[in-house]
């Protein structure tokens, strides 16, 4: 049976929609947040339709940030500078997100261990989150050439694979767990995790009253 054009459009317009933008146009930052976006629909409401775009905007950190600090900064502040570039485009989305990789150093038993981390940070634009991937160990040798020599670590990590591109595609994360995970896979987890408190929010309000 056909329905009528007047009932199928009624019917996508009482359909909840959520734009969503992002600030990266960088492929594997992008589908990662598109990936998550599709695994956390359902919790969204049935029905509902959730659309993601990316925009060109400034992390305001270093090219690869070296601390966790540097990272948080750097994906809260791309998610704030794609929420007053929107503004001033009159364009309205229901939340930001900013997604930031680097590197984060610790010392552990007097040795100094340098890991890759990717971040995400997402706002409503009154209330923001975090969420990260986890981290994987950087070679001592490449961690020398980006935290000693300055090189950026999308240059490091090509030289020392010996392919180019490799940020646009496997990313170091690629490289380093022999493609048992990407880059793509470890901002997606990013990005769930900082989308939580959002779409399990019953959950974060309990811990919230619990605490208080």
């Amino acid at each position: 049976m056909r329905i009528p054009d007047r009932i199928r459009e009624e019917a996508i317009h009482s359909m909840q929609r959520y734009f969503i933008a992002v600030g990266s146009v960088r492929r594997p930052k992008l589908n990662a947040v598109k990936d998550a976006v599709l695994s956390m629909a359902q919790f969204f409401g049935e029905g509902a339709v959730l659309e993601v775009e990316g925009y060109e905007v400034e992390s305001g950190v270093n090219h690869t940030p070296s601390s966790r600090e540097e990272l948080m900064r750097g994906a809260r502040q791309r998610a704030e500078a794609l929420r007053e570039h929107l503004l001033r485009q009159e364009t309205r989305a229901d939340f930001f997100v900013g997604v930031e990789g680097g590197l984060d150093v610790a010392e552990e038993n007097g040795v100094r261990r340098v890991f890759l981390e990717s971040w995400a940070y997402v706002s409503d634009g009154t209330r923001g989150h975090f969420g990260c991937s986890g981290s994987i160990e950087l070679p001592e040798a490449l961690a020398e050439e980006v935290l000693a020599r300055g090189t950026e670590l999308a240059a490091a990590i090509d030289q020392f694979a010996g392919a180019v591109g490799i940020r646009d595609g496997q990313g170091a994360w690629g490289v380093l767990s022999r493609n048992l995970i990407s880059r793509q896979d470890s901002f997606r987890l990013a990005v769930i995790a900082a989308f939580a408190p959002f779409y399990n929010a019953k959950m974060y309000r309990v811990s919230a009253a619990a605490g208080s």
